[in-house]
């Protein structure tokens, strides 16, 4: 469908990265796009910059979100916003498990409810839901961030089956590790974050994630873009570990 049948967009996290990337992408398509993130004085900067409307809010706080899309008409609803903490389940904390799902899942669940039923009465919209690798692929990463991303890569398969009959389209983008602060967000230390994870590695740009949403947002009306992976040409995902009984204790001497 060419941007030209789509007016209204709202993209979650859009405060920098990749969904400060994808407000610029859009609007420079003429969508009206409203910019939702916490951070007020990047999305006021993001606004004056790129013409989008911005709201500083939590995604995490439903009564923000029922308020801001109550007399909203969105054509095209961008889940991008996501939060990690290091670790596994073996060692999280209350707060660790209900951030990430409050904010990776529970606030996805939420704006589809509250969005995607007008786009079903309008018969036009589209749903991009921005997970990770993590989503579909097991490795030494956060296992709640983990569940969260692989609950919103099954509700977007899922999406497909209750819009079943409308020309309601869903997109996953599925990134792998890209050149942005989402490290040092997690770390807490963004210089060596910087250092570990992004320095001398060939990446992919924030840019380059908004590109293919907008790539899935042009395809004819008749084309549904499922699922897109990006990852660098030199990150392969997955893998598989083995070890002996006895490797898993001390060696006693």
């Amino acid at each position: 469908m060419p941007f030209s049948d789509y007016k209204v967009a709202l993209v979650t996290g859009a405060s920098a990265g990749m969904g400060e990337a994808i407000v610029e992408r859009l609007c420079q398509q003429g969508i009206t796009v409203h910019a939702v993130a916490r951070r007020h004085d990047s999305l006021q900067a993001l606004a004056e910059r790129t013409g989008c409307i911005p709201h500083a809010i939590d995604v995490a706080d439903l009564a923000s979100l029922t308020e801001l899309c109550k007399d909203l008409q969105v054509d095209i609803l961008v889940n991008n916003a996501g939060v990690s903490r290091p670790g596994s389940i073996l060692n999280a904390d209350e707060e660790a498990i209900d951030t990430q799902v409050d904010v990776n899942l529970r606030a996805v669940l939420h704006l589809c409810r509250l969005v995607v039923p007008g786009m079903m009465a309008r018969d036009c919209g589209h749903i991009i839901n921005v997970t990770s690798i993590a989503a579909i692929y097991n490795f030494n990463g956060n296992s709640i961030y983990h569940a969260t991303k692989a609950g919103v890569h099954a509700l977007s398969r899922q999406l497909r089956v209750d819009c079943y009959g409308k020309r309601v389209r869903v997109t996953e983008i599925c990134p792998g590790r890209v050149a942005t602060d989402i490290f040092g967000n997690v770390t807490g230390d963004h210089e060596q974050a910087r250092k570990q994870f992004i320095d001398g590695f060939e990446l992919p740009t924030a840019k380059d994630i908004a590109e293919c949403v907008a790539f899935a947002l042009s395809a004819p009306v008749a084309v549904n873009i499922g699922n897109i992976e990006i990852t660098p040409t030199l990150q392969v995902p997955g893998g598989l570990s083995t070890m002996r009984p006895a490797d898993s204790h001390p060696t006693l001497t």
